[in-house]
């Protein structure tokens, strides 16, 4: 007769089979979706079975405990916003990035706010987060600065060249603690033409009269 550590053993590492693919893309949305709505000391295993309509001890079976679940959540969703953008000129490819994180700010500023704290206490989830959220999109602004340099439109060692995902990426964090409102597509949009841009020394969009 097998002890009860071998038992408890054997559950921890028997096949995770019985959840497909997409069903935990389900259940990632779930996670994700309870963390913009309550937060993540609200967030409970049994909120997202409830949520989800699937078993508490499924769960745990396939993913141990909440933080090992919000970690692959991240990591399960995580998206490419901006790796795609290649306008053929700097001030072209960022304003086309600010539109794309402007769209998408209603949903990971939330999130992000959701899950600071608890971040910070761990270096998983936190590791998880900039994986998922953070460093895709410095990528590939900084991509788009190595490219513009490359093409001779800013030079190779110009100090603002450096800060220029920072202040993409910060603004749309801080935005919504300073004015009580998500950095939109317009707001970044503007930001982009007024404070970026001059600080490259590339000329902004001026509006019609």
């Amino acid at each position: 007769m097998p002890s009860p550590d071998s038992v408890q053993e054997s559950a921890l590492t028997s096949p995770r089979s019985k959840i497909t693919p997409e069903r935990a893309q389900e259940l990632y949305t779930a996670v994700l979706d309870l963390l913009r709505e309550s937060g993540y000391e609200s967030l409970t295993m049994e909120g997202v079975a409830s949520r989800t309509r699937c078993g508490k001890s499924t769960l745990y079976r396939q993913w141990g405990s909440k933080p090992e679940l919000v970690v692959a959540a991240l990591h399960g969703t995580r998206r490419m916003l901006l790796s795609h953008i290649d306008t053929g000129t700097l001030a072209g490819d960022l304003r086309e990035a600010a539109r794309a994180i402007g769209e998408g700010s209603g949903r990971d500023t939330p999130l992000m706010h959701a899950l600071s704290h608890a971040a910070l206490q761990s270096p998983e989830l936190l590791c998880a987060l900039r994986e998922a959220l953070i460093v895709p999109e410095i990528a590939a602004i900084d991509a788009m600065v190595r490219r513009a340099q490359g093409r001779g439109e800013i030079a190779a060692d110009l100090p603002s060249a450096e800060y220029v995902a920072a202040q993409l990426l910060g603004v749309m964090r801080a935005r919504p603690l300073l004015e009580g409102r998500y950095a939109d597509a317009a707001y970044l949009s503007r930001f982009v033409e007024k404070a970026i841009l001059p600080g490259l020394g590339l000329a902004a969009d001026t509006p019609e009269p």
